[in-house]
């Protein structure tokens, strides 16, 4: 049974809204895939934290990071150290292999043939930029997350 905004889980009803209804989107997701109940509440809850924790919001609601990014592009689709995004980037399938992708863009920032490559790419530019990178599998669902290095 898919939960709602108002429906959920009690082991979500401690989160703040914002990231409780974050939750409930992916624990639904996760249910649509097979995932058991209890997993698709663990991993739902703990993705939407660490989404919380990378979309800051402002109080008028509009995602602060996010506006920055656009504001500050100058029309390149390349990740560049003066660019900076905040916002995690994504290695994500594509239809030439694999691709790192800014978050909340269409067009990926650089192509891979291979997974390996767009992954040890990504944490290079993690590293360097001191961002975050979501690795995703096959099928686009959430794999794992790399972290800049102390």
């Amino acid at each position: 049974m898919p939960w709602t905004k108002h429906d959920y889980p009690p082991s979500m009803k401690n989160l703040e809204p914002r990231v409780r209804e974050k939750a409930v989107d992916i624990a639904n997701a996760l249910l649509r895939d097979g995932y058991e109940e209890g997993r698709s509440i663990a991993i739902a809850t703990s993705q939407a934290e660490e989404w919380d924790d990378n979309h800051p919001t402002e109080r008028d609601g509009k995602q602060k990071k996010h506006e920055q990014q656009h504001s500050s592009r100058n029309g390149k689709n390349k990740l560049s150290a003066s660019s900076q995004p905040q916002e995690p980037i994504h290695v994500v399938p594509h239809e030439y292999g694999w691709a790192i992708k800014e978050e909340g863009h269409d067009k990926p920032a650089s192509t891979f043939r291979h997974k390996n490559e767009a992954v040890n790419e990504a944490q290079k530019l993690v590293n360097r930029q001191q961002i975050s990178a979501i690795i995703h599998d096959q099928n686009g669902r959430i794999h794992s997350t790399l972290k800049p290095s102390c």
